[in-house]
């Protein structure tokens, strides 16, 4: 490149590129214009992958698709629609067309997104071109993007790069997210040994954790011992896997025990049994349930829920589970008569307790006996009833052909103009053949039903209306100081 200063010729040097390299320096150039022209930005990418608004969220992209809407998304795709740019690419690969998927992604990647590399690395490997695929991610996971370390990790691991991929991740391993990776990548790498000392590091032996917020610098030991004992299960040492188990300050993570899982994977059934009856959240006892039921013994799997657990969380959770075991069977009568003796116990009619027998009725045939429960939980409460109690009315009731009944009812509730009721009477219009109306009725609150109304917007073809709804959503009116000041209320209490 010359440039002229004075009348001095001054030459900056560039290393030259062979013309393969030109062109796809040039390609990248030209789509990074391309969407820049479209005012989209790796910014405005990332805040649709963190917030879902301002742009076609990806369930909609899906329905669009669904719905035949194929040229509308992509022509969104091309105008900086991220998932519908990602939804348009995986159907053109599922069918086949990977030159066409592999154009629609290039303005993404050519910005340097993690996001597409990664879209684009999945369909690259699905097509059986893993090493193309790891070298596409590789220079992202250099950089050090956990999402990015944790994807190119498991890619290599899968194909036979599992030396590579534990290099790769170890560094990492006071990350509680690589970690998890690690343990696995260790397994495709045969270097367990090497994994459990990494983490064995991060378990003081002198300290026991007693609160989930001790130790919260770094890899915590509860986390590291739930990892280790991963390792030490697969390496056959599952005494071992459980005395690290038990050591940490508990083992349910979302919904799901993981001690209560290993024993139940070894068959350990009184051990589990034992850790059921000492275990106060329930899922140690939902598993030996499930267990049980799997086997056959029907009549075990009862007993555990009829298992009275005073003060725990389990009060509430058993009878509903329990429940739904006996409908499972073909005992629909027992399971309606114990969730109805629940709810009619004292302090028993939490709204989604009574939500799941309601559901119930309506499942097997029994509307009329659903709302007559309703009733007298309404009378039980002065007369007065919520619109969390009263939405579980309007599905019985059009079960019972009195949809226009149901759609009148719930106009005229004191709560009926609020937002969150627009849902279902939305639904209930929608489901009268009164489309329109529907759109009306979530039209008057645009702040918090935008994504509702783009669906039935996209329903009735008007994709470029709901574009429009999802772009241009306003900001959320602001609410007073005190959220509860007032005779009545335009959101719900939680």
């Amino acid at each position: 490149m010359a440039y002229f200063c004075g009348h001095r010729q001054h030459v900056a040097f560039r290393p030259s590129l062979s013309r393969d390299r030109r062109a796809e320096v040039a390609t990248e150039r030209r789509h990074r214009r391309s969407l820049r022209c479209r005012g989209v930005d790796v910014a405005d990418l990332d805040r649709q992958v963190r917030t879902l608004s301002g742009c076609i969220p990806p369930q909609l992209a899906d329905r669009l698709l669904g719905l035949g809407h194929e040229q509308d998304v992509e022509s969104l795709a091309g105008r900086g629609e991220w998932f519908c740019a990602r939804a348009w690419a995986r159907l053109l690969g599922e069918r086949g067309r990977h030159d066409r998927a592999r154009d629609v992604l290039a303005p993404y990647v050519a910005t340097g997104w993690w996001p597409a590399a990664r879209v684009q690395a999945e369909l690259l490997e699905g097509r059986g071109r893993a090493l193309e695929a790891i070298a596409l991610t590789r220079p992202y996971a250099r950089a050090g993007d956990r999402m990015a370390l944790d994807f190119v990790g498991r890619l290599m691991a899968r194909h036979d790069h599992g030396a590579e991929a534990f290099d790769l991740l170890s560094p990492g391993v006071e990350d509680w997210f690589l970690a998890d990776a690690l343990v696995d990548v260790a397994e495709a790498a045969g270097r367990d040994a090497e994994a459990a000392e990494l983490l064995s590091a991060w378990i003081p032996a002198d300290h026991r954790c007693d609160t989930p917020w001790c130790c919260r610098s770094g890899l915590d030991p509860d986390t590291a011992l739930g990892l280790l004992a991963r390792i030490r299960e697969r390496q056959g040492r599952v005494d071992e896997a459980i005395a690290l188990l038990r050591a940490r300050n508990g083992t349910s993570v979302n919904g799901r025990d993981q001690l209560a899982e290993l024993l139940a994977r070894h068959g350990r059934i009184e051990e589990l049994r034992a850790y059921a009856a000492s275990d106060v959240h329930g899922h140690a006892a939902q598993r030996l349930a499930e267990v049980l039921e799997e086997r056959g013994d029907l009549e075990g799997a009862i007993a555990v829920y009829r298992q009275e657990k005073a003060g725990s969380n389990r009060r509430y959770h058993d009878p509903v589970l329990l429940a739904g075991l006996l409908s499972r069977h073909g005992r629909a009568d027992e399971a309606i008569a114990g969730l109805r003796a629940q709810v009619d116990s004292p302090g028993g009619a939490e709204d989604w307790v009574v939500d799941a027998l309601c559901t119930l009725y309506a499942e097997h045939g029994r509307a009329r006996e659903g709302l007559a429960h309703l009733d007298a939980l309404k009378e039980r409460r002065g007369g007065q009833e919520e619109w969390d109690f009263f939405r579980m009315r309007l599905p019985l009731l059009a079960d019972c052909g009195l949809l226009d009944e149901a759609i009148e009812l719930a106009g005229a509730h004191h709560e009926g103009a609020s937002w969150y009721a627009a849902w279902s009477l939305s639904d209930l219009l929608a489901e009268a053949g009164r489309a329109e109306e529907a759109v009306a009725v979530l039209e008057q609150h645009p702040a918090s039903n935008g994504s509702v109304l783009a669906e039935r917007l996209i329903d009735l073809g008007r994709v470029e209306d709901a574009v429009r709804v999802l772009r241009n959503r306003p900001d959320p009116e602001p609410v007073t100081d005190d959220p509860w000041d007032g005779d009545r209320f335009d959101a719900p209490p939680f």
